[in-house]
């Protein structure tokens, strides 16, 4: 283990200040360490525009104009993550237990009963600091706090740094086009002291809505770049910051039809850009649609099979995979008979429309090496039979698949003891990966565009699970690094746990750990008939954009 850090300032165990004594948010008293969530730290951003400052000539400069909120790749992502994994305690601010946190620069207006106001397109970062039971500032960070800030027409999942002295820092942003009405920004303790990387994270879970405070923006003059619809370069970031908006709502579709769809809009009812391009009815989301640091083309299914005509999807992962796949099959390409979607399946489908296009998809269930067991993942890959099998579509003839989908964590979540253990596991299948297309390369063959699709947050009941969202998000950067290491992941990442984080607190869109379920009249799991699917139908456009915008 590292040697321990310097001790605290003493300031650090007094009571923090109060918020009207402040304006602006708390600056840690020690240097940041590497961020729990990947997110690198960044250039501080005051929640208010800094003043104009005097140039030349008498005038006064203009502020920069505003950019759209992003996370860096992060660097040496697993050392960190060990380093800040294995910090110990031995002072009364490291060993305490965070039981409340004080947000400086927005306690005092909730607590008058008034509402911050924010200018819209900006971006604002505030500071909280973790308090103990007795409302003592701690310094050791490793909590796990879920953040979420919602409107009517905007949802999205503010990226937090854990600074790792007991504060945490988080960016928000809304673009003017959704500034209307009143936002709410919630924040949630789930785990404490990185107890959600243990093997039984349940009996730790803390759970804990700690703030809800109430936002408004101001549209203000300021306006944000246009987002460019994705490119194949836009896929080389490896954490997204995104949000879901609202372009469209039908008040009257409240309800399921009797194949248990939600088609609240007309099949046809156009996107609007910048933030999406194609049929918005055909994400039957009533309006709803993701977005990042590009937008994303909606396919129709004569766009769709003119890129994927003759082409080969290999997919490797958890059965979120069969989901999309199925829907993709469904829902865009217009394929009636998906009984061939299975864990395991390799098999060729045609255009039904009578036109040409032939797909070929291979999807290999790697939560165990069996496909009718669970919970191994990585550890699949110690079976010899298991690794023949995958290699046998890398080595029989002269055709290798195009695409290559890859995706682990689910089931890493109830199989690894520890976080080293699982560094371990990332390495073995970081090299298997590279060997395989290592041999595709000595065969003189193209080797195919390798994406990553990061494991889903899990939802509500799941989110306390072995495979909790503290543990997958962890767990997706690890791999990531890893593959990236060995040179695997020659198309990128494709940030599935962003997109489906704002969507994780209950189980309106998911069964726990899928959000791509088939529809059904049936009672669904929060006790509704029906449930929401569209969160995997927007993932399977966006594995279009992946494949096809190159």
């Amino acid at each position: 283990p590292p040697a321990a850090a310097p001790a605290p300032p003493p300031s650090s165990r007094s009571p923090p200040s109060s918020a009207s004594s402040s304006s602006s948010p708390s600056t840690p008293s020690s240097p940041a360490l590497a961020p729990t969530a990947g997110c690198a730290t960044s250039t501080s951003i005051t929640s208010a525009p800094a003043p104009p400052r005097d140039v030349l000539g008498g005038g006064r400069a203009e502020s920069p104009p505003p950019s759209w909120l992003s996370v860096p790749n992060p660097t040496n992502f697993t050392g960190d993550l060990l380093a800040r994994w294995l910090t110990p305690g031995g002072s009364p601010c490291r060993d305490a237990r965070t039981a409340n946190i004080s947000v400086p620069a927005l306690d005092g207006a909730a607590a008058a009963g008034g509402v911050t106001k924010l200018s819209a397109a900006e971006i604002h970062e505030f500071t909280f600091w973790a308090l103990d039971g007795t409302g003592l500032r701690r310094c050791l960070g490793g909590d796990f706090f879920e953040i979420d800030l919602s409107g009517e027409a905007w949802k999205s999942r503010p990226p937090v740094v854990d600074n790792g002295d007991g504060s945490y820092t988080f960016r928000l942003q809304v673009a003017p086009r959704f500034a209307a009405g009143e936002f709410h920004l919630t924040i949630v303790l789930l785990f404490r002291s990185f107890e959600g990387l243990k093997f039984s994270s349940a009996r730790f879970k803390y759970r804990v809505e700690l703030r809800r405070i109430p936002l408004l923006f101001r549209p203000g003059n300021a306006s944000l770049p246009a987002l460019e619809t994705c490119r194949a370069a836009d896929f080389a970031r490896d954490v997204w910051s995104g949000r879901w908006t609202r372009l469209a709502r039908n008040d009257r579709c409240v309800d399921v039809d009797d194949a248990g769809r939600y088609r609240c809009l007309e099949p046809e009812h156009p996107c609007e850009a910048p933030w999406c391009d194609g049929p918005l009815g055909a994400l039957e989301s009533n309006g709803w649609v993701y977005s990042a640091h590009c937008s994303f083309k909606l396919f129709t299914a004569d766009a769709a099979w003119r890129c994927l005509d003759g082409k080969w999807l290999f997919f490797w992962g958890d059965s979120n995979h069969v989901d999309t796949i199925r829907n993709l099959l469904t829902f865009v390409l217009g394929v009636e008979d998906t009984s061939a979607v299975t864990r395991r399946f390799d098999a060729v489908f045609t255009n039904p429309s009578g036109e040409p296009g032939t797909l070929r998809i291979t999807s290999i269930f790697n939560g165990h090496w069996n496909m009718s067991m669970n919970y191994l993942g990585l550890h699949s890959l110690r079976h010899k039979g298991f690794r023949q099998l995958v290699r046998s579509y890398f080595v029989g003839d002269d055709r290798v698949p195009d695409v290559v989908i890859l995706n682990s964590g689910l089931h890493d979540g109830c199989y690894w003891s520890s976080v080293r253990a699982y560094v371990q596991a990332t390495e073995y299948a970081a090299q298997f990966w590279a060997g395989v297309m290592a041999k595709v390369r000595l065969r003189g063959l193209a080797v195919p565009r390798v994406f990553y699709r990061t494991t889903v947050a899990t939802g509500g009941y799941a989110r306390d699970l072995a495979f909790n969202p503290n543990k997958m998000e962890l767990f997706n950067g690890v791999l990531v690094e890893k593959m990236r290491q060995h040179g695997v992941l020659t198309g990128g990442v494709i940030d599935n746990f962003d997109m489906t984080f704002p969507w994780h607190y209950d189980n309106r869109c998911n069964d726990g750990v899928h959000y791509g379920r088939a529809p059904a009249k049936l009672v669904w799991r929060d006790g509704k008939i029906g449930h929401q699917y569209f969160v995997d139908l927007m993932l399977g456009h966006v594995l279009l954009n992946a494949i096809c915008n190159g």
